[in-house]
């Protein structure tokens, strides 16, 4: 009986560890034990973000124990966006628009990738979501991958899935998605 109990333990244990497996993303690891902003703060391809958030003041928005989704862009996927457009954003007289653009990439609750899947699918293809901006997300799957489309029609890839956070999920998305 101790066996099993032990043999038991060990599988939880290793199955614990596994869905909470650490990371690469922008050449660092993402910790699970570390909450949204301790881990993006490393991302070399989260600079231009991390630097928005704290224009925005949602650092300790987003080191709190939430759990929130968030669809991380990159710094390509802030490239994208016309010239001048994260400058102007980051003006303290433009702090309410860039808030706006943030909040819409975070979705209150922990939702992994096969969470997504799994409302697409019961969706016949589409998942909507609600943002903590207030906005919807739309969900569908090209192929294999997770594609959002935003309020404008704008669509996102997810390009690294699953990234666990102590406070939540981080999904690495390729385009900055819009709210109304």
């Amino acid at each position: 009986m101790k066996k099993l109990a032990l043999v038991l333990a060990l599988a939880f244990a290793s199955a614990t560890s596994f869905a909470q497996k650490t990371v690469m993303v922008g050449g660092a690891a993402m910790y699970p034990t570390k909450n949204i902003i301790e881990n993006a703060v490393n991302s070399k391809d989260h600079t231009t973000l991390v630097a928005a958030v704290k224009a925005a003041d949602l650092v300790e928005t987003l080191s709190s124990a939430g759990p929130f989704t968030v669809f991380a862009p990159t710094n390509q996927a802030f490239d994208k966006l016309p010239a001048g457009t994260v400058e102007t954003l980051v003006k303290p007289e433009n702090k309410g628009m860039l808030t706006t653009i943030l909040t819409y990439h975070v979705v209150a609750g922990k939702l992994s990738a096969a969470d997504i899947i799994a409302k697409i699918k019961a969706g016949n293809g589409k998942a909507t979501m609600k943002t903590v901006q207030g906005g919807t997300l739309t969900a569908s799957l090209k192929g294999k991958s997770v594609i959002l489309t935003d309020e404008k029609g704008g669509t996102s890839k997810v390009t690294i899935a699953n990234v666990n956070q102590s406070n939540g999920v981080i999904h690495v998305i390729d385009t900055v998605l819009m709210p109304k």
